[in-house]
């Protein structure tokens, strides 16, 4: 693989590896909401999407015609597929840096407070008067738990309003250091040292790819302005 192609592919997955060391290192958890996860997870993907299903399907005879414009119509076409994506997801928190087991009693906590019908079932939360029902999903290999919706009636500001309240519960809470933390810094760190690698063994390949694709972006851009 050309130094080029490495750094689109690994180095977005770099970067995320090594932002979820950071915050497993952290002392305090991490709220971002579920598009905010999906999208962070879309853009450390997208090199691979461009160097995988984008290049495989690329359209040659299309190509042939519209020359370097292609691209910006298949960058646009995962853009939209992104944004879609996004847009169809249902409410879901992610808090990261935490088990179920810590989250559970701040969570019982507040849902007594934001809501006195709350009730719990197991994992599943039902809060009627915000409109939220979620269940607890945990997933211990990014050391993180997705607060889910469940079922398609839900009421999005007493999700926002849950998120608030939660953000704030959250900054009060202490918890150790995960040594999880270590193994993404050092996953991350390996990615970007077989980038490095690369750029090592042949930097004359990446400079004239870096040209090749400067002199495409401005031939599309061109054509766009033009056409």
């Amino acid at each position: 693989m050309d130094p080029l192609r490495l750094c689109l592919s690994l180095g977005p997955v770099a970067i995320y590896l090594l932002l979820l060391g950071v915050i497993n290192l952290s002392r305090r958890p991490l709220l971002v909401s579920g598009v905010r996860d999906a999208a962070a997870l879309a853009l450390a993907t997208a090199g691979l999407a461009i160097i995988g299903p984008l290049e495989l399907l690329f359209p040659v005879e299309t190509a042939i015609r519209y020359g370097a414009y292609i691209w910006l119509w298949l960058l646009a076409l995962y853009a939209m597929c992104v944004v879609l994506w996004l847009l169809v997801l249902r409410p879901r928190l992610v808090i990261y840096n935490i088990s179920s087991d810590e989250l559970r009693p701040v969570l019982a906590e507040l849902a007594g407070r934001l809501d006195d019908g709350a009730r719990w079932a197991g994992d599943s939360l039902s809060m009627p008067g915000l409109g939220v029902q979620l269940y607890l999903d945990s997933f211990a290999a990014l050391g993180s738990v997705s607060l889910c919706s469940a079922g398609g009636n839900q009421n999005h500001a007493g999700w926002r309003r849950l998120q608030t309240a939660l953000r704030s519960a959250l900054a009060r809470e202490e918890v150790p250091r995960s040594p999880r933390g270590l193994a993404f810094i050092f996953a991350g760190l390996l990615c970007a040292g077989v980038i490095a690698w690369g750029i090592y063994r042949d930097p004359q390949t990446l400079v004239q790819s870096v040209v090749d694709l400067v002199h495409a972006l401005l031939q599309a851009i061109g054509l766009a302005a033009g056409g």
